[in-house]
Formats: structure tokens, sequence, C-alpha cells
């Protein structure tokens, strides 16, 4: 029978739901609160590919807004739910939906696409490459401590615990979000009903956990930082030997950031304090007393891919000033395919097509890893992923791609 490749209809999602479940081990739950995901899903931006009435293939595209260097919110695809029926794989089911996705999302007038890789490897091919990276820690309180400096506003802190649910702690928890949204690359700008996913998370908490802890650290009466926790006792012969799960943190200077670290690493009857996905950059690293013992760990997060190369590289700004002619390969999506000059500053950049010689040369997939400055030019080149055509074009473009602050992507999607 024809496979049938279509946009969603809502009276359709059930069975669409559930062959993503089943394509990710048929686990009820473990994608994430059914409920909520289905009140996030945009029905328009979601397709299914029908095996007469069994759905045999799903993918969505979320309308983001992603932070770029230089502080813009960047509309973006956030691809998520994509999956094929063990029973429909190597018949072109992925090659055809991605296909009608970038087509669709270059004509909403999208210049970025992102996701998270269940599995690398699956989507190189159709031009995405790891932009971002997140640090786990797994940290022995009872040997490390966090060291606060000198002079880093740390007192008259108040640490108060409350209804995560709250619709005034969550407006409170959202402003902060919304400030390192501004800072940070990387991070998507929550749209209503987004506010509701740290409640809810993506997957489940680890078996024998707490509900989730909301605790919020006040400075003369107005909130300044937050963080989002479970709790999962346990006991050994020496006795207590539980585990804070860190679910999500944000503060508003360093001495209230230091100060929520420490709240976390004092909770009673708990040794343990395990976060997941941070910024590679995250500055708890500098304030532990003995970072060996912090069990890090750093692995790829955010998959990036230009839809349309020109409109994004004028979205972000450039470090130091570049100007630069690149020589861009993209088999999936020949628009991108060419010489693009591109010249910008820290004010903004502009990029067109030019007839003048490559001076840079580089597929699609190393222009995705660079965009957000979280790997640099330099670096792929080095792996022979960048060719350099003009002596000294890599390193002052690699230079101007560069971010202060590393890409984050605070939560999946």
């Amino acid at each position: 029978m024809t496979l049938d490749l279509r946009v969603l209809r809502q009276s359709e999602y059930d069975s669409w739901f559930g062959a993503l479940e089943l394509a990710f081990g048929g686990v009820a739950g473990l994608i994430g609160d059914t409920a909520l995901l289905r009140d996030l899903n945009e029905f328009e931006r979601s397709v299914g590919v029908w095996d007469g009435a069994e759905c045999v293939g799903t993918a969505g595209a979320y309308s983001f807004r992603l932070s770029v260097p230089g502080g813009a919110q960047v509309p973006t695809a956030g691809v998520t739910r994509v999956s094929v029926a063990p029973t429909h794989r190597r018949r072109g089911v992925l090659t055809a939906m991605m296909r009608r996705q970038l087509d669709d999302i270059r004509s909403w007038g999208e210049p970025l696409a992102v996701l998270t890789a269940s599995e690398p490897p699956i989507y190189g091919r159709f031009g995405y490459a790891a932009a971002s990276q997140a640090i786990s820690a797994e940290i022995d309180t009872s040997l490390v401590r966090i060291e606060r400096p000198g002079g880093s506003g740390a007192d008259g802190i108040r640490f108060r615990r409350v209804t995560p649910d709250d619709p005034a702690v969550r407006e409170a928890c959202e402003a902060l979000y919304a400030a390192d949204v501004a800072r940070r690359p990387g991070m998507p700008a929550r749209r209503p009903g987004w506010e509701r996913l740290p409640l809810a998370g993506l997957g489940t908490p680890s078996p024998g956990s707490s509900d989730l802890q909301c605790v919020l650290a006040e400075r003369d009466g107005a909130v300044a930082g937050f963080t989002l926790y479970h709790l999962r006792p346990d006991w050994g012969v020496p006795g207590p030997q539980g585990t804070v799960e860190v679910r999500d943190l944000h503060a508003a200077d360093p001495g209230t950031y230091a100060g929520l670290w420490d709240f976390l690493f004092g909770i009673d009857l708990m040794s343990r304090v395990k976060a997941r996905s941070r910024p590679v950059d995250d500055a708890f690293q500098h304030l532990v007393s003995d970072p060996r013992r912090c069990g890090l760990r750093v692995r790829d997060d955010l998959y990036l891919r230009p839809v349309e190369v020109a409109a994004a590289l004028e979205a972000r700004t450039y470090r130091t000033p570049v100007d630069v002619v690149v020589e861009v390969t993209d088999a999936f999506c020949p628009w991108n395919e060419g010489r693009w000059r591109l010249s910008g500053d820290a004010k903004g950049a502009a990029c067109a097509r030019t007839a003048d010689a490559a001076e840079l040369s580089l597929s699609v997939n190393e222009l995705g890893a660079a965009y957000l400055g979280g790997t640099s030019l330099a670096a792929l080149a080095r792996a022979g992923r960048v060719r350099e055509v003009r002596a000294g074009a890599l390193e002052a473009a690699s230079l101007a791609f560069g971010s202060d602050i590393a890409p984050w992507l605070p939560h999946g999607f």
C-alpha cells in the first residue's frame, strides 16, 4: 500500500503519539507528561506517515525563538517527536519527513532548525550538527564543599520553600529564565504554556524520588534566584546517603547563584548532588573545593542546522569584525549552496551571494556547529572539516564566530 505523508489531524493524535511512544520503547510516560505534550503540540506543524490506518512515522516542529550571539531571538523550528516504526525502516520514511519538514520551515521564514538527537548519526545527513554541549555532575557532598568567594554578595539571602505550580512563583521563575535567555545563546524563549515544562519535565524522576521541590532565593524581599529539585533518600551502613537531583537553577547575580548551590549541598540526610544538562561553563565548577570528585561528564546537546544561510548569519552578531567569503555545500537544501560574503561585527551583519573567490570552504553541518559560538571553526579545521583557502581567513573568522558565554539548552523539547 502507498504510504501517505500528511499534516496531522487532531483526530489522529492518539494514534500518532502512540506510534511515537512505541518507537521509543513503548513505556507510557517515558517521553514526558502526556497531557502537557498534547497541549504544546502544534498540529499544523506536525506530520505523520500512514500505511493504511496505521501511523508509521511522526515528526513535529515547535515555533521557537532561539537566543543567538548578540542577544537576538531568532525564529527557529524546534524539531521534535521524530520516529519511524521498526516495520517501515529503510523505506525512505524519515527522508521524506525531513524533506517535507525543511521545505515547510523555509516557507515559514524560519532561518534555523534545532533538535535534540536520540541517535546523532541519524541527523548529520540532513545537515544537523552539535552546536552546544552540556555537562552532568554527581558530587559527593561529604567530601566537596562550596567555597563562596569573599565579597560575592551571598549575605542577606533568604531561602523559602514554595509550591512550584503557584502562579506567582511561576511568574518569578520565568522572569529569571527570560533574563538568562537574553544573556546566553542556545536558549529557547518560552512561549505561553511552556512555563509548565520545568514542572512536568521530559521523562520521570529516578524511582524513589520525592515530588518536585522549589526553593526561592530572596534578597530584600525580591526573588533573586530559584532551584527545582527532587530528593531521593537512601540509607547505608554508615547512615543517610540520599541524593539531591537538581532539575533547574537560575540566579540573577553571582552571590545568589553561589548561595543556591550551597543550599543544595547542605540539605540534611543527603550526601550527593546530581545535576544534568548544565552549561559547560557553569560557574559551580569554580566554586567547588574539589572538581575531581564532581563526576563531571560532557556530552553533545543541541543540534542545529541553518535553513537559510544568509538570514541565519545576519541574525547574529560577531565578537570581532569579520569580512569573509564562505563557500557552503548543502546537498539536502541546495538553495544554500554557493559562495556567501559575510561582513559583520558586534553591531550587526550582512550576508549575500557573491561571485568572489572563496576564502573558507565548509559544509552546512560545520556552519551549524559553529553558529552559536560553542565550537570553533579552527577546531573543525584541525579535524579537516573546514578548509582555509586564503591564508589568515580561518583565524579571523574563528575568532569572530566565538562567544564569551557558552551556548546552552536548558531543557529538552
